[in-house]
């Protein structure tokens, strides 16, 4: 049990299903106040009736398009109003399509960098200003091996993944003396949702479907991590291993990405 969570209020974006959904579940699970964000509040109510079943607790619900920025803005304002003692955030909203760049249709593009990248930055500084006051908080972005060793089809979200990389590493370094943790999670191919827009013909997920990550175990891990100094998690652990080869030897692994992973 993760006793740094007990009573602390955590906002997690993207809760309504997948990942974002265990992660509610692991923090009311040791004593955590989850704050869920996502476009359905029926969903949302739903899982908040089962929380407060299971454990007890109060959580609390947020309708919002984080496609939509004064939407957004609004939100995380209202949160900050309703639960000034707020000390967590974890960014999981994310949506991703594989395909070529030739074949890409534009406003999807725009979609992944408004929700992965803009949506993200933009209630990371709201809620850093409040985190700044109070003197403490955890910023958690959920970011990917994709950030780190791009492979074919993967062009824009790859993209978007590596924003969102750097602008962790640097927002680390930025409040490095001011009391609040920064960590980004690289994760690979998880079983949820996700697959369902980004590969519509599910052809990518069979083909991977051995090496899928469990969504529960993802959450448990980052939950296990709260409120501790962690730079970085890396799951699955080979694919770390990769990008460390990646960064050592980037023309013998672009060959080897180029033949072993455009499965998509």
């Amino acid at each position: 049990m993760n006793k740094r969570l007990i009573a602390k209020k955590v906002i997690v974006t993207g809760a309504s299903s997948g990942i974002g959904e265990r992660l509610v579940w692991h923090i009311a699970k040791n004593g955590g106040i989850p704050i869920m964000l996502a476009r359905s509040i029926d969903k949302l109510e739903g899982i908040q009736h089962q929380l407060s079943e299971a454990f007890g607790i109060q959580a609390f619900s947020y309708q919002v398009d984080l496609l939509d920025e004064e939407k957004r803005e609004a939100v995380f304002k209202q949160i900050l109003i309703d639960h000034p003692q707020v000390c967590g955030l974890i960014n999981n909203a994310g949506s991703g399509l594989f395909e070529y760049v030739e074949s890409m249709n534009w406003e999807e593009a725009k979609k992944m960098f408004e929700l992965n990248v803009f949506a993200l930055v933009q209630g990371t500084q709201q809620v850093l200003n409040h985190f700044l006051t109070n003197r403490e908080g955890h910023i958690v972005n959920i970011a990917s091996q994709a950030g780190k060793m791009a492979t074919p089809k993967s062009s824009v979200y790859a993209s978007t993944k590596h924003a969102v990389l750097g602008f962790t590493n640097a927002l680390r370094m930025e409040v490095a003396s001011k009391h609040i943790a920064v960590t980004a999670v690289n994760l690979g191919p998880v079983r949820t949702n996700f697959f369902v827009d980004a590969d519509p013909t599910g052809s990518y997920q069979v083909k991977i479907a051995a090496y899928m990550l469990d969504p529960d175990r993802v959450a448990k891990k980052i939950v296990n991590h709260l409120f501790k100094k962690k730079r970085e998690i890396n799951m699955p652990g080979w694919m770390e291993f990769g990008s460390k080869l990646y960064t050592l030897f980037p023309k013998t692994m672009e060959l080897i990405l180029k033949s072993q992973f455009n499965k998509k």
